[in-house]
């Protein structure tokens, strides 16, 4: 069993969505079936078969969560100093080739949204770029290509 990093806010998301999974739609959908079946025939009752399909999904995202948070260790647990690249740092880079600047966050499976730059741990920049300081030169490979970078500015991540 791996440990599944995230932050807080993520953690306790996840806490709010098992509530409302347990509390709210839990009943709703025992209600639904409970409807359905009155309707006679379950052979051939598709709101029946519709409201045992959601229950079948419900249960199995209850699961995915609870095991999520079983596995949760919390990113400011981790021992983050900012000196050299880990989950939980935002990263700024230059590219050697374009001389522009990326900057990366790099967070848990969970967090990660590339649109806003933040990365997973296991995607290939941020494998390429894990344990490095400042100043050092890096190459990633990537699907689209080489990435040649210099790693600029290294700073623990506030959420």
């Amino acid at each position: 069993m791996t440990d599944f990093l995230v932050s807080r806010a993520t953690r306790d998301k996840l806490q709010e969505e098992l509530k409302t999974l347990k509390t709210v739609r839990r009943p709703q959908v025992a209600e639904a079936l409970a409807e359905a079946r009155a309707h006679g025939d379950l052979k051939e009752n598709a709101e029946y078969d519709a409201a045992k399909q959601e229950q079948g999904l419900l249960e199995a995202r209850i699961r995915e969560v609870e095991d999520k948070l079983a596995r949760a260790r919390l990113l400011e647990d981790e021992n983050i100093t900012g000196e050299h690249v880990s989950i939980g740092c935002v990263v700024t880079v230059k590219d050697l080739k374009s001389k522009e600047t990326e900057i990366y966050r790099i967070v848990g499976e969970e967090e990660a949204d590339f649109a806003k730059n933040k990365i997973s741990l296991r995607t290939p920049i941020a494998v390429g770029l894990m344990g490095k300081k400042i100043g050092d030169k890096v190459e990633i490979q990537v699907p689209a290509g080489l990435l040649k970078y210099e790693i600029t500015k290294i700073t623990v991540a506030e959420d």
